[in-house]
């Protein structure tokens, strides 16, 4: 927005130190004339009772003025020297500033010095530039990482089509069948990114939501294709409540459910999935059996198109969001979460949202 040019802080910070000193000086100085006129008294003439009150203005005045204008000269002068120390470093940050606004978000102030109000503001600048930075680096990845899973199932609808268009005598039958595996896959990641979107934007309407109801749909949901690859599941908890909303903990808790089935053993493999009441918050974990993973695997698990295992194209193998589809919405709840390897193998993932009041 256009703004008319104005007087700088350093300068305003400079008159206003003058102006200070001037009013201070020339109450001193009044309060020094008022003091020597009760030594003069009133019509008093020159003689042996000393000075009139005319010679004592004759040598006060000039010297008066002359302090004064000493005031003037020294108030403009160190003021600014000071207005100008006292403001680098707000010089500092507004240059940061422009700098962030540029693009360059790897730029930092590190302001040195004790811990004052300008100290503050610059540590607080250069966090709010390391969030930035550390967000506009996954935004990128994540970007790449859609164009890629959204550019492979298009290439592969386009090499099927080629390939029919060339031998037209080719049975369309499994044409039809794998073109539709390919495009339930698209509009699978489609819907995953249109939902993880969502959640970023917190875009949702907040209600009383019971987590462990949520978590006992996901799992009765997922129950046929549990039993289906010779799994078990656990449902234990107690009331949970929270607020947030209901579609989005629902699919928070199927992806989780859904993930530990799928990353399991092939055969007689469990998944466990608990809430808790804590006395802030309310807990869901879902634990399940698998292969051994290590933490620098786990800490990675939850970044868009990751797995825990090389995908399978004949199961469910998912289109890489659960999990970041878990994180964004965990977050845009006021949450926490965290994964961990279990010793014997397998992954805990605990849920930590916050508590809501009971009869609220």
């Amino acid at each position: 927005m256009a703004r008319a040019p104005g007087m700088s802080v350093r300068l305003k910070l400079t008159l206003s130190y003058a102006a200070f000193l001037i009013v201070a000086g020339g109450l001193l100085l009044a309060v020094v004339w008022v003091f020597l006129l009760r030594y003069v008294p009133a019509g008093a003439g020159p003689g042996m009772f000393g000075p009139s009150r005319a010679d004592l203005v004759d040598a006060f005045a000039p010297k008066a003025a002359l302090a004064m204008g000493c005031l003037l000269v020294f108030g403009l002068l160190g003021g600014w020297l000071l207005a100008g120390a006292m403001l680098a470093p707000l010089t500092r940050i507004t240059h940061a500033t422009r700098l962030a606004a540029e693009g360059s978000l790897a730029h930092r102030i590190r302001l040195e010095g004790r811990d004052d109000e300008f100290r503050e503001l610059a540590d607080a600048f250069d966090t709010m530039l390391a969030r930035l930075e550390a967000d506009v680096a996954e935004q990128q990845r994540f970007a790449a990482n859609a164009s890629h899973e959204l550019r492979t199932p298009l290439a592969v609808t386009q090499t099927l089509l080629d390939v029919a268009r060339k031998d037209p005598g080719r049975d369309t039958g499994e044409l039809v069948e794998r073109l539709h595996v390919v495009n339930t896959r698209a509009i699978a990641l489609t819907e995953a990114l249109l939902l993880l979107s969502r959640a970023d934007q917190q875009s949702f309407t907040r209600e009383r939501v019971d987590l462990s109801l949520v978590a006992e749909e996901a799992a009765e949901t997922l129950l046929s294709l549990a039993e289906a690859r010779g799994l078990t599941i656990e449902t234990v908890g107690e009331v949970t409540p929270t607020i947030g909303s209901h579609p989005l903990l629902l699919q928070m808790s199927t992806n989780l459910v859904h993930n530990a089935i799928v990353h399991n053993l092939p055969d007689k493999g469990t998944v466990r999935v608990t809430t808790q009441l804590r006395a802030d918050t309310v807990e869901l974990v879902v634990e399940n059996t698998g292969e051994q993973l290590t933490r620098t695997r786990v800490s990675t698990l939850a970044e868009p198109f990751q797995r825990g295992t090389e995908r399978v194209a004949t199961d469910h193998g998912g289109v890489g969001l659960g999990l970041a589809i878990v994180r964004s919405i965990v977050r845009a709840h006021g949450g926490v979460l965290t994964l961990t390897p279990r010793d014997p193998g397998g992954l805990v993932v605990s849920v930590e949202l916050p508590r809501a009041p009971f009869g609220g």
